[in-house]
């Protein structure tokens, strides 16, 4: 009996891996993956640069920064779900292509509307190859096991991306000019276009019926509103603004519209009935708070690194690389923790973790302790890791494989959608009990100075800059300490959010079901899906 298992098994990694080893398949997914999670942070270092030569205004600069994000998420869902029809290779190499294009019209760029062109040309490549990547793996690992283990080393790499790009561009703008940070992109796209198209295999889901194109371009207008307008809500613009509201208030309608005519289809674009699957569901839950804890904690101690202990860039990049390395930990034990504990005690298990580091970090005040910084930047990025390791393995595991991109899409979408909000609600959070503690006046300082030092810590030095001692120093001593305050009831709030993940997580299986199922035969690649709309 256990020889013919681990011969079916076997037969399922030939047929699933189209003659290339998958673990080097795997590789080259991840490498994808790096640059595309590279691509997302490494400009961010690079904005006084780019302010400095090509002179844009605030809008612009404010899209030049987040077009790319904004684009990616948008159309994660159209492409994803156009792969398991024309082919999930093909959109991949497509991805790669347009990437390195959209590189080297970003580097070249001498006019801020032409790097706001590039930025968005490589946020629709970044749709094409994020979702590729994760429904590919999806169909070369059938087997639960591996397909964990490939999970987990997918996630690692990620991880290594978004933490890797600051440091990056850093480095390269201290020798290059700014748009080296672009122009790395295209070796590497040079090298990927031809070792994609020799060793990844193609693959494709369910293509009964016509491709719903209005309902992928409802789709993609849906999700643009309905990020600009969180996106709007995380910065200064004002909250009833016709700008901030109306966009997500079109953005929900147009995704009601989206899933209704998707029940309605009798082939719709996304089977909304996985979403009926607790474990489906719930995972998706789950990667959306996992998300909104990590980018938002992750840009307040940021700016706590830097206004208040007063670290350089690249002294706090360093700082946060305990966090990279801990989540790069629980990925690759990842998938050894999930046979052994299940999906719903490590999902929780991993919430409460990062809940605990959250509470630990209150204990962080105006200076500087190194230890304690440690400990919980490396208990944040296990728990969050763990988290969402067992969240998108559940995920991709509770999807049918003919509907593999179309969930993979949806899992980067809850993670663009949680990165989102968690900057919106966090950083309202953070305003909302730092202000307070300016806005009522400081001792010695003029009323003027004070209230508009209430606006944010960074404005705050600037006030500070304007006035002679010992006015600067008691406005530089109080917002700092309106700074320690609103980071540690933001650090509360978000405690509170972690804990109700882990509630959440209760709904997961509590094993992980490993039960063997049949690969479908390979279909014809070149076959072209008929367009509805």
């Amino acid at each position: 009996m256990s020889g013919t298992t681990t011969a079916a098994a076997a037969l399922r990694r030939r047929a699933a891996g189209a003659g290339a080893n998958r673990w080097v398949v795997l590789l080259v997914l991840c490498a994808s993956l790096l640059l595309v999670a590279l691509d997302a942070t490494v400009l961010h270092v690079a904005v006084p640069a780019v302010t400095e030569d090509l002179r844009p205004g605030p809008i612009e600069l404010l899209w030049i920064v987040d077009v790319y994000p904004l684009v990616c998420a948008s159309l994660l869902i159209l492409f994803g779900t156009l792969g398991d029809r024309v082919g999930r290779r093909r959109i991949l190499l497509l991805g790669y292509a347009l990437f390195g294009i959209a590189s080297a019209l970003a580097a070249l760029a001498d006019d801020g509307h032409v790097l706001i062109a590039a930025r968005a040309l490589l946020g629709v490549g970044g749709a094409m190859i994020m979702p590729a990547t994760l429904s590919i793996l999806r169909q070369v690992f059938p087997d639960r096991r591996e397909r964990a283990l490939a999970i987990g080393v997918w996630s690692a790499v990620a991880a290594v991306g978004a933490a890797v790009g600051p440091l990056l561009g850093g480095f390269l703008l201290e020798h290059f000019w700014w748009g080296s940070v672009f122009l790395v992109n295209i070796p590497l796209m040079l090298v990927s276009l031809p070792v994609g198209w020799l060793l990844l295999p193609e693959s494709t889901g369910d293509r009964d019926g016509p491709w719903d194109v209005l309902g992928a371009l409802m789709a993609a207008a849906g999700l643009f509103g309905v990020v600009l307008g969180v996106k709007r809500l995380g910065g200064t613009e004002p909250t009833l603004s016709l700008l901030t509201l109306v966009p997500p208030l079109v953005g929900a309608a147009l995704l009601a519209a989206f899933a209704r005519r998707q029940r309605r289809r009798r082939h719709p674009l996304v089977d909304l009935r996985m979403f009926r699957r607790a474990a489906f569901s719930t995972s998706v839950g789950c990667i959306v708070l996992a998300m909104l804890a990590l980018v938002g904690l992750e840009l307040i101690a940021a700016q706590y690194l830097q206004l208040v202990l007063g670290l350089s860039p690249l002294q706090t990049g360093l700082r946060l690389l305990p966090l990279t390395f801990a989540a790069m930990a629980a990925g690759l034990a990842g998938a050894r923790m999930l046979r052994r504990f299940g999906p719903r005690r490590m999902v929780s298990a991993g919430f409460c973790l990062t809940a605990g580091a959250v509470v630990l970090l209150t204990a962080m005040g105006r200076a500087d302790n190194v230890v304690l910084l440690l400990c919980g930047f490396v208990l944040l990025g296990f728990g969050l890791e763990t988290t969402l390791f067992g969240a998108y393995e559940s995920m991709l595991s509770e999807a049918p494989p003919s509907q593999a991109g179309g969930a993979a899409a949806i899992g980067e979408t809850s993670y663009q959608l949680g990165a989102g909000i968690g900057i919106a609600l966090l950083g309202s959070v953070m305003n909302a009990a730092y202000a307070p503690g300016l806005r009522g006046g400081v001792p010695g300082v003029p009323r003027s100075a004070s209230d508009a030092a209430g606006h944010s810590l960074g404005e705050a030095y600037q006030e500070a800059g304007k006035l002679r001692e010992p006015a600067a120093g008691a406005l530089r001593r109080a917002a700092a300490d309106a700074f320690v305050h609103g980071l540690h009831v933001t650090l509360l709030v978000s405690a509170v959010l972690l804990l109700l993940g882990a509630l959440m997580a209760l709904r997961l299986p509590r094993a992980m079901q490993c039960e063997t199922v049949a690969v479908p035969a390979p279909r014809d690649a070149r076959e072209t899906p008929r367009v509805s709309v």
